[in-house]
């Protein structure tokens, strides 16, 4: 059995406004109905496989567990990287925490947000290299490449893949070149794309880090014998953590390794870098348009415009090789082949302090979401959404007042020492200062407006005294 390890703490800002920090690309719809983290999840959950082991952080634990939960499956296990430190620490830790119950154990890392059409190709790519992994080799997959792309990484083959099947030698690691290089590679027919998938046996990955960075592998080791169970989850060890470097996988070790192998892979692929990538993956029409959403496109070619607002209608007039997406708060509008650039804008919002820089309008939370609908000086109005089964937190505040109006489902509501139903189109009010609590009873979701008044309305302002999902005063909603 094949443990995958999936790689979802990221908060990739290329294909910004859609993906943010607060809810990054990997739990977005962006090909398809699935999430790319559900796809990528679906993908290793055959008879090949054992339950996987998920790494994220602490703000994703809970999109996680429903996102998994949304396609019927379970994570063998659930770690919480303390602070963001890269693939090298994060893929250690897997390690470790597979060796405890299995020695042997075989892992496959990938990160959660790829796009492979083809699930029985990749599998078979998979079991293609089992034998360089019993020989103990750490294996890679290379992407046959198709065009000259400059977001890639590449991988310099060590022999001639032709007539040739299984795992084969790899020369060396290349990084992102310049568009003449890229082209020159492209043409050699001795490059691959590096996919940043690779597998091994965890001992063999483990011996590397003792290799090439043996204070890493002490320190994650630290991190994970003093890790703690939280409601489900393993909380890596803080003070451990947070002395290691932030470093790749790659950079870490496997550029430096002298057991490497790869295994070709060309049924398609993509990392879903930019918005150019989305265009390229997803279904155009005659005129190369993908539209996704409320759009309209008149007379445009070669464009992708997606409109992820409920009320925004986005129309595209003469556009040519153009990217165009809306949301609620931010709209983006480039040139398709300036997309690697996007990262550009938002490090340009952060210096301006605009909250769109990593902020969504959709605020997620373990029992659900809540978005402000319109915000004063002295008022707020949100709509809130509670999942089947789920309750915020039993709260109190120091600066407002509460309206709640159920418009869907039915809230269990508790004010100081009364709990009573709320039904649609009832509502209640919540004193300054009232202990409180919404719960959502029933077996749909629970929407309501929520109307606050007082001289601060903002997230912070609450004293918290009860909550099933073990979160500190600091925590939100």
């Amino acid at each position: 059995m094949i443990t995958p390890v999936i790689l979802s703490g990221g908060s990739g800002t290329r294909l910004w406004p859609l993906s943010r920090k607060s809810y990054p690309k990997q739990f977005a719809p962006l090909t398809g109905q699935e999430t790319l983290f559900q796809a990528s999840a679906r993908r290793v959950s055959g008879p090949e496989f054992a339950a996987p082991v998920i790494i994220t952080n602490s703000d994703f634990r809970f999109i996680v567990q429903d996102q998994l939960a949304g396609v019927h499956l379970s994570a063998q296990a659930i770690l919480i990287e303390p602070d963001a430190r890269n693939t090298a620490p994060a893929v250690l830790a897997a390690a470790l925490h597979a060796q405890q119950s299995d020695p042997d154990a075989v892992l496959l890392v990938a990160p959660s947000d790829h796009v492979v059409p083809d699930s029985a190709a990749f599998v078979a790519a998979v079991q293609a290299g089992l034998a360089a992994v019993e020989q103990g080799r750490l294996v890679t997959f290379g992407i046959q490449p198709t065009y000259p792309e400059t977001g890639y990484g590449y991988l310099e083959l060590g022999e001639d893949p032709a007539g040739k099947t299984g795992a084969l030698a790899l020369s060396r690691f290349v990084e992102k070149p310049d568009a003449a290089r890229a082209t020159q590679m492209l043409q050699s027919g001795k490059y691959l794309w590096n996919s940043g998938i690779f597998l091994f046996r965890a001992r063999d990955i483990t011996a590397a880090f003792q290799q090439h960075m043996p204070q890493m592998l002490d320190q994650v080791t630290q991190a994970v014998a003093e890790a703690q169970e939280d409601i489900g989850f393993l909380r890596l060890a803080p003070a451990p953590w947070a002395q290691l470097e932030d470093i790749s996988i790659d950079h870490a070790v496997m550029e430096k390794a002298d057991n490497l192998s790869v295994v070709p892979f060309a049924a398609g692929w993509s990392d879903l870098g930019g918005w150019d990538a989305v265009w390229r993956e997803g279904a155009r029409d005659a005129q190369g348009v993908q539209a996704t959403g409320a759009t309209t496109a008149i007379d445009c070619e070669n464009t992708l415009l997606r409109s992820d607002s409920e009320g925004l209608e986005l129309v595209g007039i003469g556009l040519k090789d153009m990217v165009v997406v809306a949301m609620d708060d931010a709209v983006l509008v480039a040139d398709k082949s300036r997309a690697q650039d996007v990262k550009l804008a938002v490090s340009a919002l952060k210096k301006k302090g605009a909250k769109q820089a990593t902020d969504l309008p959709k605020d997620h939370r373990p029992w659900g979401w809540f978005e402000s609908l319109a915000v004063g000086s002295r008022f707020q109005v949100k709509r809130i959404h509670v999942n089947p089964g789920a309750a915020l937190s039993l709260q109190s505040h120091v600066h407002r007042s509460e309206h709640w109006i159920v418009v869907e489902g039915t809230a269990k509501v508790t004010v100081d020492s009364e709990t009573r139903l709320v039904t649609e189109n009832e509502s209640i009010y919540i004193p300054l200062g009232a202990v409180h609590r919404m719960e959502n009873p029933g077996k749909v979701p629970m929407v309501l407006i929520e109307v606050q008044t007082g001289s601060y309305v903002g997230e912070d302002d609450i004293i918290r005294y009860e909550d099933k999902y073990a979160r500190g005063q600091g925590a939100k909603g």
